[in-house]
């Protein structure tokens, strides 16, 4: 059985990751969504292995320091992270692991495991992307604001990525599209399949 695929999908707030990738996994069984670990508690509704690891800070920085997380962040106090060890399970079974997950984290996967796939997912334009947060109207000017200068910071290290999907106003079937595209294109990868003349002339 070929291993799964490690898929790192990235973009700027605003991109539409959460509806590209719903159209994406809609009636597949072969691509599973990674729970990340953190170590804050589970707020209200939260359920423990399907929102996330809900963990201790001990356990979080045993694993940081036993290189069992593919990446991780602390933020206000907390630790988030990508446990290694389920990673590594859904991969050997043939299913395909999508990391949904910053630029900073993105970079710290590629560099542990250099044949993740990394795809940034982009609204048309930074003018698009403005509009559509401000469409949205559930957010405050300043966190608008900070999300665009988080935008400024990321969006130039995108030739850092293997590909770049672009969602389109109204667009989100054809990125979903796009990235089975790359999948697929992935799979066919004559690195990823080292014995194919060893089978050709065994058969």
């Amino acid at each position: 059985m070929k291993k799964g695929l490690l898929l790192i999908i990235s973009g700027p707030a605003g991109s539409g990751k959460g509806t590209v990738l719903a159209r994406m996994l809609a009636g597949r069984d072969d691509f599973a969504y990674s729970v990340s670990m953190t170590t804050r508690d589970p707020r209200p509704g939260e359920v423990d292995g399907v929102n996330y690891h809900f963990v201790s800070h001990e356990e979080f920085d045993r694993l940081v320091a036993e290189d069992g997380l593919l990446e991780y962040t602390r933020y206000v106090g907390n630790g988030y992270g990508t446990p290694r060890a389920q990673a590594e399970e859904v991969l050997a079974s043939g299913r395909h692991l999508i990391l949904e997950i910053e630029v900073d984290g993105a970079m710290q996967v590629k560099e542990k495991f250099p044949e993740a796939v990394a795809i940034m997912l982009l609204p048309p334009s930074f003018a698009v992307q403005e509009a559509r947060l401000r469409g949205r109207g559930t957010e405050t000017e300043s966190k608008i604001l900070e999300r665009l200068d988080q935008t400024r910071r990321e969006v130039p290290l995108v030739d850092r990525y293997d590909y770049i999907v672009r969602n389109e106003d109204g667009g989100a079937e054809q990125a979903a599209a796009d990235i089975l595209a790359i999948v697929r294109a992935e799979q066919l990868k004559s690195a990823r399949d080292p014995r194919a003349a060893q089978r050709y002339f065994a058969d």
